[in-house]
């Protein structure tokens, strides 16, 4: 090598280190994060298994070419809004107090008399105190969008809304998903120019949330960025408001076009209305995959946005299955849907896109929601925050390593994470759950079923998995007692560990249960400042837990309840209430596990039309200042 060359690259060496280093720090990768509403397993062409779905979704098809497929993907929850905030934060939904839909109310059964089993109390929102992924991003220089359904409070337009858990931008207009008036047969989109759904060149109907998406992109491009793309579709209101697109799947169908606008009756993927709602979902997908691929990269010259772009599609729970007087659709051969802890209620389409990320991949490895989070962190960067822990696994190695080998998902302890668990105490399915390899066992809280169901979905988990019984049609619990057990055990160490809340015997049920009859009777109540009593008396049972639920907006529209704990001390209960309420009710939890309020908190459905949506406060005793 003569002086020159030497000179050359003596000099050229730290010049490129220079443009490495600030090629690496311009080039952040973007992050798209596209979460459908009630999107079903089967409903998504690339995951046909057994019989091919009816519902043609080309661009999520071909997505799945451009990345992994995940064939055994689940969302932390089989419900939306704790679904939401687990992924938003990291945090599983036991964690979070926040396990159903809504949320913020005193405890009490689905049905007063029918039921003998209540939920527990849980929360109605994120609190403010856990770190989001916009949080955690914008320290380290992104911007972060939202648009279309939040659901992550009490109600859509509660506290906290989208900028107060970090987002930069929102706007949660319900586009195409808004309902038809005055019913589904009436007010097709058309191509006239003042039409606010005004068919597109490939006769989709406009869709506000999407080009929503598209303008924040847009605006935000120079920066790196976090998009949020939670889709109204394809949840209720289940419509089209493209006749042609309602036409061709009738003619697919082989069914004649409705003329009465209530209801669906045929069993299976056979509901016109809803095979175009995915269809039109698809279509949406496909437009901002499309601004990606043809718009540049103003922070990587002769590039596409897409190329330094990561994309998660997903849905936040399984499938729901139909509503009354509908079938919608059918998760089969997963069992059951949305709603449920079952296969069909939590696993997902899962399909990851990206820098660095193999495609036309598909995968066995377990994954989750959850994992989003830390898997967001490493693809950027990140730091993670320090106040904030995290619950689900980096997938960031498996993605770029090998999207097949279980092993590269680890767990806390830095072991291979090959377990996940669910806990929806709640409704008529009352379920707690646990996933170990394989194998996958269900808690019932319901009397009346089994206790417990065992189910082996794959075999030779995770170095070879074979499909198993999907169906969860065989219950292997009672010939195998000692692997119920050993999962039994661990699911509520972990539930334990997470300060799960758990469901209460309700005492007013109709039917016999043992120690209803032993529950105790409240007698009287008092305040002096901010203590508050309540006297019970013991009719065979001994009271072992007491709760104070209080309220700080008793009547209003958002009314909002939360949970404090109160001391058992004789027959007395005591508790501190907290600043500012309005109206509070004490809980006494006995040994039998029955759950007595004072004054008695009547559910919906025995209300009926005299008591306002969630204002408990009706009942319940006010603070008179």
């Amino acid at each position: 090598m003569n002086q020159v060359s030497s000179l050359v690259l003596f000099f050229s060496i730290p010049f490129l280190c220079t443009l490495q280093g600030s090629d690496h720090s311009a080039a952040r990768p973007n992050i798209l994060l596209i979460l459908a509403d009630d999107l079903g397993w089967q409903d998504v062409g690339c995951y046909d298994l057994d019989e091919p779905t009816p519902m043609e979704t080309p661009n999520i098809d071909a997505l799945a070419q451009k990345g992994v497929l995940f064939r055994q993907g689940y969302s932390p929850a089989p419900t939306c809004a704790p679904t939401r905030c687990a992924i938003m934060s990291g945090r599983h939904p036991a964690v979070l107090q926040k396990t159903h839909v809504v949320g913020g109310n005193p405890p009490t059964p689905y049905n007063m008399e029918a039921h003998p089993i209540m939920d527990p109390w849980y929360s109605g929102r994120l609190e403010l105190n856990e770190v989001t992924i916009p949080e955690a991003l914008k320290k380290n220089g992104y911007v972060s969008g939202h648009v279309g359904k939040w659901h992550m409070a009490i109600d859509h337009n509660a506290f906290p809304q989208p900028r107060d858990q970090g987002f930069d931008y929102t706007r949660a207009h319900l586009g195409e998903s808004a309902a038809m008036k005055p019913h589904r047969l009436t007010g097709f989109a058309t191509k006239d120019k003042d039409d606010p759904y005004q068919l597109d060149a490939d006769g989709f109907p406009k869709d506000q949330t999407t080009l929503d998406a598209i303008e924040f992109m847009e605006q935000s491009k120079a920066k790196p960025f976090f998009l949020y793309y939670a889709a109204w579709l394809v949840h209720t209101p289940i419509h089209s408001r493209s006749k042609k697109l309602l036409e061709k799947y009738c003619k697919k169908l082989g069914v004649d076009f409705p003329t009465e606008p209530k209801g669906w009756p045929l069993e299976g993927q056979k509901n016109p209305y809803y095979c175009a709602m995915v269809e039109m979902f698809d279509h949406y997908v496909g437009k901002l995959i499309k601004y990606l691929e043809k718009t540049d990269d103003p922070r990587r010259p002769g590039h596409k946005l897409m190329e330094n772009t990561y994309i998660i599609l997903t849905s936040d729970n399984g499938g729901m299955e139909r509503v009354p007087g509908e079938i919608i659709t059918d998760n089969y051969p997963l069992d059951r849907g949305k709603i449920n802890a079952k296969e069909g209620g939590v696993r997902v389409p899962y399909i990851v896109t990206g820098p660095n990320i193999p495609q036309a991949t598909k995968s066995e490895v377990m994954v989750n929601g959850l994992d989003f989070y830390p898997t967001i962190l490493s693809w950027t960067g990140t730091k993670k925050p320090k106040a904030q822990k995290l619950d689900g696994a980096d997938l960031s190695t498996l993605l770029s390593r090998n999207p097949q080998n279980g092993n590269l998902v680890k767990n806390k302890q830095g072991g291979t994470r090959n377990s996940m668990v669910w806990h929806f105490p709640h409704g008529v399915a009352q379920q707690s759950t646990i996933r170990t390899g394989g194998w996958k066992l269900i808690k019932n809280w319901m009397r009346g079923r089994p206790e417990y169901e065992l189910y082996q979905l794959q075999f030779n988990y995770p170095k070879n998995p074979k499909r198993g019984d999907i169906e969860e049609a065989k219950n292997l619990a009672d010939e195998m007692p000692g692997k119920v057990k050993e999962m039994s055990a661990e699911l509520f160490r972990r539930l334990d560990a997470m300060k799960a809340s758990y469901p209460y015997q309700n005492p007013n049920y109709k039917f016999t249960l043992p120690g209803k009859d032993q529950v105790c009777k409240p007698l009287k109540n008092g305040r002096k400042g901010n203590n508050v009593w309540a006297k019970f008396e013991e009719r065979g049972a001994r009271v072992i837990n007491g709760q104070l639920l209080y309220t700080l907006n008793g009547g209003d529209k958002s009314e909002e309840w939360y949970r404090v704990p109160a001391i058992v001390k004789g027959d007395l209960l005591t508790a501190e209430l907290p600043k500012g309420s309005t109206h509070y009710v004490f809980n006494l939890i006995d040994e039998n596990n029955f759950l007595v309020s004072y004054p008695q908190m009547v559910d919906m459905l025995t209300a009926g039309s005299r008591k306002p949506k969630g204002r408990y406060s009706m009942e319940a005793f006010p603070v008179k200042q």
